[in-house]
């Protein structure tokens, strides 16, 4: 009876095994796909990202990529990598990432407001770039985020105050930007040094609490 049941129980390990490959390989493609499409998205002289090959597993091969144990993808590291091009709604599929740096670049567009998925970033680097829009009010969904680094753009509209509930928030740097309205003073902006706010023509002081609307000057 023992012997009968073996070839039963090694044909359900080996599919409990399969199924785990095969959910392995789909995320890594999923992620691979949505790193391609920022690769699309780009312009890149240097070939910097020349190994980014959508036809491998996944993407922990690639140059200027880092995956965890489990090959998702948790940093992209294209700083100072003279890109150009813009950013895509597909990078808030990689749902692992911690580091997203692409600061240093010829970055333009928007922020994508996909970016609030990333739940477990820590830090979103996009200094020095060539970004326009507002600061997406949907980043004050990333409750793990320490480093929030945008100086050096033409960023236009209020500091979003969804960012106030980040606790975990420790350096905020929008300076050279168009920023407009108050700065804010509550939560993780209470220790933030205001030359991180400078060189924004239409961003006034910081806010009193009830007493002015927060996007002053911002019409």
């Amino acid at each position: 009876m023992a012997a009968a049941s073996w070839p039963w129980t090694l044909s359900a390990s080996l599919t409990v095994t399969l199924t785990v490959t095969l959910v392995s390989v789909a995320n890594g493609n999923s992620e691979g796909d949505a790193l391609y499409t920022l690769r699309k998205s780009l312009s890149d002289p240097d070939n910097v990202l020349q190994s980014w090959d959508p036809t491998l597993v996944n993407p922990c091969t690639w140059f200027h990529i880092t995956c965890n144990q489990d090959n998702h993808v948790t940093r992209v590291d294209l700083g100072n990598s003279n890109l150009s091009g813009h950013l895509v709604r597909e990078l808030g599929k990689l749902e692992h990432l911690q580091y997203l740096e692409v600061y240093k670049n010829n970055i333009q567009g928007s922020i994508p407001s996909e970016l609030g998925n990333l739940r477990n970033l820590v830090s979103l680097d996009l200094y020095n770039n060539n970004i326009s829009g507002i600061i997406p009010t949907s980043l004050g969904k990333l409750k793990s985020l320490v480093f929030l680094r945008l100086n050096g753009n033409r960023l236009t509209g209020p500091i979003p105050r969804e960012l106030v509930g980040i606790s975990s928030l420790k350096v905020v740097d929008v300076s050279n930007n168009d920023i407009c309205g108050t700065i804010p003073t509550s939560g993780p902006f209470e220790h933030v040094p205001l030359n991180n706010f400078e060189n924004n023509p239409r961003l006034e002081g910081p806010e009193l609490l009830g007493l002015a609307s927060y996007d002053t000057n911002c019409s």
